[in-house]
């Protein structure tokens, strides 16, 4: 059966579809959105499963990205219904006997905090600030524009050189566990760095994790790690929102089977229920692993295209656990001003083995957690008195685990990812908390656990758990993303055809900035055809 013909057709209603949604749709675009889910969201979704009192974010939660990409902030989301919340504090991170690393948005009390625990540190904080302030913004804009950055980049390079030039440029080329050494004598500064460096899946001995854990900490910095009020869904709700008051369609339980390709061009799609939809162009935010050779065989993509999917490559896998808690978790001692996030590790030096164990497919003994406190964030999530509180963590994919390096300890996790591996391996990430905060489990009133398996089924682009849409070490990010043979580009050699997902640069993060350049590459692409010699350019 066919459907009407439309402008475009987005595949995915993540928030990189609805971004390009609502993009075309600004520009006089007619603009069907088809979602395999039951509802839209991709992985910015909030749920009522853990406990009928409590909103539990699905998947993400905190979005500085959010609120600092043009792509998300150009949308004016809160005349959709989004309002922002903040933690009293952003991030805390909790070392040796009872002490803390906390980030504020005020940098004077970042740094008071910094130097209190080491003196001298505070000050190399606000230098780091002040360089910060130079390059943030056109560093910011180059990572989040259609690649290359020309405009984004002609701004940057003159900011570089005013802030040291070369040397700025080594430091953020500098693997995070040095970088941090280098610019502060104590362990708080560069937990904090380190910290954020892990929420990406770089080694943190690796080039890249530097300039990630700066961006990273500077954002906290400067915007906070924002939460929507009400749940991730809002943040959604308010895409949907703002795309329907433009004619955008949303139709859920639409899974796409495949992309048309007629005389070498993106014609349209199919759908499992049989429904065929004809579109002039089609952007598909699904990871680049279902767009090229399922979606769309290999008899249509270019050859560098299937040749480059060959060597694609995934982040790791993800376990997380939410819960229930009767009331805050115990920290020992907390700081005054709550942190919205919380990072587990005892140091960089633990942290750097973490991650360098789930590189290399070994389950680590002593995970790293980034955990989030979201009723301190946002006192709608949950009753008063109460937390609405989750933790994450990386583990090799389905598949690729090569050994267990907690197995000794009891409770020896296979790999395979099923629910025994899950809950064990929940188990071992709840201990590390139950250590930094005594008493922790007898606030439990329930838990969820979704390993690999779960997230996939719930978001089919979280691909055996990966959550960035492949990895984000260097040799798979600006112009090599997601091949080189598109050059960091959305458009796919073959016309008509977009990729819209974190897949494509400039990767994982709920900043738009995928949809929206997908959106302008097919809005340009429809303009340069137009203007082509024997066509009428109405």
């Amino acid at each position: 059966m066919t459907s009407g013909a439309y402008d475009a057709v987005v595949v995915g209603a993540g928030p990189n579809g609805l971004v390009a949604a609502n993009v075309l749709a600004d520009a006089g675009w007619q603009v069907l959105v088809l979602e395999a889910q039951p509802t839209p969201g991709g992985a910015v979704r909030s749920d009522r499963d853990v406990h009928p009192d409590f909103v539990h974010d699905t998947f993400s939660a905190f979005y500085p990205l959010a609120v600092a990409s043009h792509a998300m902030v150009s949308l004016r989301l809160q005349d959709h219904g989004l309002v922002w919340e903040h933690a009293p504090s952003v991030l805390g991170h909790p070392f040796g006997d009872g002490q803390w690393a906390v980030l504020h948005r005020d940098r004077e009390a970042t740094a008071a905090g910094i130097d209190d625990l080491r003196a001298g540190d505070g000050e190399a904080w606000l230098d780091l600030c002040c360089t910060w302030d130079r390059i943030g913004p056109s560093l910011v804009d180059g990572l989040t524009s259609p690649f290359p950055p020309v405009r984004a980049g002609a701004r940057l390079l003159p900011a570089l050189a005013r802030s040291g030039g070369l040397d700025t440029v080594r430091r953020l080329a500098t693997p995070v566990s040095s970088l941090g050494r280098e610019l502060f004598s104590g362990p708080a500064a560069q937990l904090l760095l380190a910290g954020n460096a892990g929420h990406a899946d770089f080694p943190l001995a690796s080039p890249g994790s530097g300039v990630f854990g700066v961006l990273m900490t500077m954002l906290g910095q400067t915007v906070g790690f924002p939460v929507p009020r009400g749940g991730a869904q809002r943040l959604t709700d308010a895409l949907v929102a703002r795309a329907a008051s433009l004619g955008v369609e949303v139709v859920t339980d639409a899974e796409v089977t495949h992309v048309d390709v007629r005389d070498g061009r993106a014609v349209g799609v199919r759908t499992r229920d049989g429904q065929a939809y004809a579109a002039r162009a089609v952007l598909a935010d699904v990871s680049a692993t279902h767009l090229f050779g399922r979606l769309v065989p290999d008899e249509h993509l270019p050859a560098r295209v299937v040749r480059g999917m060959r060597d694609f490559e995934l982040d790791p896998g993800t376990v997380k656990v939410d819960w229930a808690l009767s009331g805050p978790v115990p920290w020992t001692n907390r700081p005054a001003l709550v942190p919205g996030t919380v990072h587990v590790a005892d140091s960089v030096e633990e942290m750097t083995q973490t991650l360098a164990q789930v590189s290399a497919g070994v389950v680590p003994d002593r995970p790293f957690l980034l955990t989030g406190q979201m009723t301190t964030s946002d006192p709608s999530r949950s009753p008063a008195g109460t937390e609405s509180f989750w933790a994450y963590t990386h583990v090799p994919q389905p598949g690729m685990t090569r050994r267990d390096a907690g197995a000794e300890a009891g409770g020896e996790v296979s790999g395979a990812w099923g629910r025994d591996d899950c809950e064990r391996f929940a188990d071992r990430m709840q201990a590390r908390i139950e250590a930094l905060a005594p008493g922790f489990g007898d606030l439990v009133l329930s838990r969820r656990v979704l390993g690999p398996h779960e997230l996939e089924a719930r978001d089919a682009n979280l691909v055996g758990g990966a959550v960035n849409g492949g990895t984000s070490q260097l040799h798979q990010e600006l112009v090599f993303r997601p091949v080189p043979a598109m050059r960091g580009r959305a458009a796919t050699g073959v016309p008509g055809l977009f990729l819209a997902s974190a897949s494509a640069h400039p990767g994982g993060g709920v900043h738009g900035a995928a949809g929206a350049n997908a959106a302008r590459a097919a809005i340009w692409q429809r303009r340069t055809e137009r203007l082509r010699p024997g066509r009428s350019p109405a």
